[in-house]
């Protein structure tokens, strides 16, 4: 009984920590930035659309106001991207990272802060001298005044999301996002009933099975694995044969490594002409071509694409000669393979199979739904997209996790007491 009121006030201390803090960061989103008339913004907005989608991109709703806490969490992902990607290419950053040190671990978390904190800059001054078209008192100093403002609103983000991942319940940053996506849920629902009131019940059918596939695809990518069992050496120096099946030792191989990081790519690059024709910097070609027929070709394009980013990611994520190396320290091998080269051949086939089943399945849960909204002509689905669910399982996945755990680590601290 007493482990049982423990673990309940453990969960529940960390969790109101986490909703304090996220309630504290959705407040300071509606807080303006001193000096912007909002009053221009929402006559602007009006009449341009692009940057109303621009606002409702970072609000997470169809709100006219730039707030303190604007940016978010989005320049602390970029740069956890671009630190991920340099760990992949800079030996000297792979090798801190695979020492797991604490001094390590801290200049890792150091970088990600300078650069979250040069991403921060870029977009607010971006954002600063984009508003020169709207505001008509549109100055350098309010200019450079707002970027100030932006700048320490998302350094501000950045340091309560690192409370939650420390002393609330979940990941600050995976919170946030999360956040972010549940707040465009009722949007999505409007527009989803408004464009389909009166009609035929079966594009919400549709919807509704598509994203039923979606959900249970995501949930196998996020939990599926391959198990790969560990035979140490005081097992190998025993009288009886050990029963492989039955050992405790093993690695668990994901089948989607490389998360949502393929997804990201992907639309980068295929977003990228989209976005130079729309500023206007190239110019308009009238061709007698109807691209409503070449729409598959962009969806082949996009399936081909996360396959390939898929099997590059995962190889920076998991490299199979390190995992031989470690395992040759360890004493450790696994049965019927022998230590070293054939080791590392072994992970590497085993790996390449096992990334291509994982990127096939997140290939066909990403296309599906776009095909099915391309199809039924169905708009209203743009805010919620695959990666948007694959964020909103993932995050409800590692939080049944972490209580899992806090559960098991007060069981074992009381036992031991």
């Amino acid at each position: 009984m007493r482990i049982n009121k423990d673990i309940r006030d453990t969960i529940l201390k960390r969790l109101f920590i986490s909703l304090g803090i996220l309630l504290l960061i959705r407040v300071g989103t509606f807080l303006p930035v001193p000096g912007i008339n909002h009053t221009d913004l929402a006559f602007y907005l009006q009449r341009h659309s692009v940057t109303k989608n621009l606002i409702s991109t970072f609000s997470g709703d169809n709100t006219f106001v730039i707030g303190l806490f604007t940016l978010n969490i989005f320049p602390y992902i970029n740069a956890s991207i671009a630190v991920q990607l340099l760990l992949g290419l800079s030996p000297k950053l792979s090798k801190l990272q695979k020492e797991g040190d604490l001094a390590g671990r801290r200049q890792i978390n150091r970088l990600t802060r300078l650069i979250t904190l040069g991403w921060a800059i870029i977009q607010s001054f971006s954002l600063a001298f984009y508003l020169k078209q709207v505001l008509f008192d549109w100055n350098y100093i309010l200019a450079i005044e707002i970027v100030i403002w932006l700048t320490t609103g998302a350094m501000i983000v950045l340091w309560l999301s690192e409370l939650i991942t420390d002393y609330g319940l979940g990941n600050g940053a995976s919170l946030l996002i999360y956040t972010n996506i549940i707040a465009s849920l009722p949007n999505i629902g409007k527009k989803l009933l408004a464009e389909n009131t009166g009609s035929s019940l079966f594009p919400l059918f549709a919807i509704g099975i598509v994203i039923l596939i979606s959900l249970c695809g995501i949930v196998f990518l996020q939990e599926g694995n391959r198990i790969i069992p560990l035979l140490s050496s005081k097992q190998l120096n025993q009288t009886s044969v050990p029963d492989s099946t039955t050992t405790n030792n093993y690695i668990p191989l994901r089948f989607n490594q490389a998360g949502v990081m393929p997804i990201i790519l992907t639309t980068a690059i295929l977003v990228v002409p989209s976005y130079i024709s729309n500023l206007g910097l190239l110019p308009k070609i009238d061709l007698p071509i109807n691209f409503e027929s070449f729409k598959f070709v962009y969806w082949i394009g996009y399936f081909l694409l996360i396959l390939a980013f898929s099997s590059f990611y995962s190889t920076i994520v998991l490299n199979p000669k390190d995992i031989s190396d470690q395992l040759q320290k360890m004493a450790v091998t696994i049965p019927g393979i022998r230590p070293g080269v054939q080791t590392t051949f072994y992970l590497k086939q085993l790996m390449k199979r096992i990334t291509l089943i994982g990127a096939t399945i997140l290939a066909i849960v990403t296309t599906l739904p776009n095909f099915i909204e391309s199809t039924l002509n169905i708009t209203s689905l743009n805010g919620l997209s695959t990666t948007s669910l694959l964020i909103l399982a993932g995050v409800v996945l590692d939080l049944a996790r972490e209580v899992k755990n806090i559960y098991y680590s007060n069981i074992y601290n009381n036992m031991y007491q």
